[in-house]
């Protein structure tokens, strides 16, 4: 539970809640398990069910579970694993709700891939932002017009609540979790542990299917990496194009084919995490971060720091740098 020491160090240890449900996906309900479980001991993570009972997974076995609703008053984050489509409520049945009822009010909650459709239906997700996976948002829509549905973005992290897109993007949404609580070097390490990327660029519009592309197109790859080499330089959209020996029209189309976003966005996104890295690594003045990371001004920096994540850059530091004490 937050601020409960673990017996073997005095590291605090955060008590992360896992509920499965009918028709889980059984790759999904082992993110929480494998990436919080590689953070040196930081987490404990549980798995229940509604009923404290096995539950049906999209393969051909059950999976059994230690702990009944009851443990989720427990928790200090709770994940709801993702469930194949025909799994998803319409309404939420009473049994689910009564075990959502359960977790306490300051508790953190995070839903993988459909699991959003649950948080949804609990009302959780009244007035904030949210992604799932991008196969089913119109069906998504269709039951919640009123929440403010983002199908590009791998996870949203609005306030106390998260939602991830599809499968892998609870990789992302774990690392993220820990990369929040303490710092970008363990996140880092957790992913070199699991061998996954600690962040990946762009969001989820880049798996959406598209057309496949005439043959011998190019990629935007190598200029992305040259472009991240030289974050501190006024970068353009044509300095990228010729890089890349391609049309400024060719060159933004193929980018967001690729990325999901923008090239302008991408650089900022890109600036924004170097800025954050230098935050919590550094004692660097704002403006002498903004300048090495290609923003004008610190202001800049605070202004698109603050749209990214909510905080200032001294708010920021403050937190991690506390966080790595």
């Amino acid at each position: 539970m937050r601020g409960r020491r673990d017996e073997r160090d005095e590291r605090q240890v955060e008590r992360v809640v896992v509920l499965a449900l009918d028709g889980v996906y059984p790759f999904e309900l082992g993110i929480p398990s494998r990436i919080l479980g590689a953070a040196d001991g930081r987490y404990e993570v549980l798995t229940c069910s509604v009923d404290g009972r096995p539950v049906h997974s999209t393969a051909d076995f059950t999976i059994g579970v230690q702990y009944g609703p009851e443990i989720l008053a427990t928790a200090d984050t709770v994940v709801v694993a993702s469930m194949a489509p025909p799994y998803i409520p319409m309404e939420l049945p009473a049994e689910v709700a009564a075990a959502l009822a359960l977790i306490r009010p300051d508790a953190r909650i995070v839903s993988i891939c459909t699991a959003a459709f649950v948080l949804a239906a609990a009302g959780l997700l009244d007035g904030r932002r949210a992604t799932t996976h991008w196969q089913v948002t119109d069906a998504f829509r269709r039951l919640h017009p009123h929440i403010d549905l983002d199908p590009d973005v791998l996870f949203v992290h609005d306030g106390r609540i998260l939602t991830s897109a599809g499968a892998a993007s609870g990789v992302d949404v774990c690392l993220h979790i820990v990369r929040v609580d303490h710092g970008h070097e363990l996140a880092n390490a957790v992913a070199r542990r699991c061998v996954v990327p600690p962040f990946r660029d762009g969001g989820q519009a880049q798996y959406i299917e598209q057309p496949v592309p005439e043959s011998g197109a190019a990629s935007t790859a190598a200029t992305r990496a040259w472009a991240l080499e030289r974050l501190g330089e006024p970068l353009t959209l044509t300095d990228l194009a010729t890089h890349a020996g391609m049309s400024l029209r060719t060159f933004a189309r193929r980018f967001h084919d690729e990325v999901g976003l923008s090239p302008g966005r991408w650089l900022i996104q890109q600036r924004v995490a170097r800025a954050r890295h230098l935050l919590e690594s550094s004692d660097l003045s704002v403006d002498r971060i903004a300048g090495q990371v290609g923003f004008a001004t610190g202001a800049s920096l605070r202004q698109h720091l603050h749209a990214a994540i909510g905080v200032s850059p001294q708010a920021y530091r403050r937190t991690f740098q506390a966080a790595a004490r």
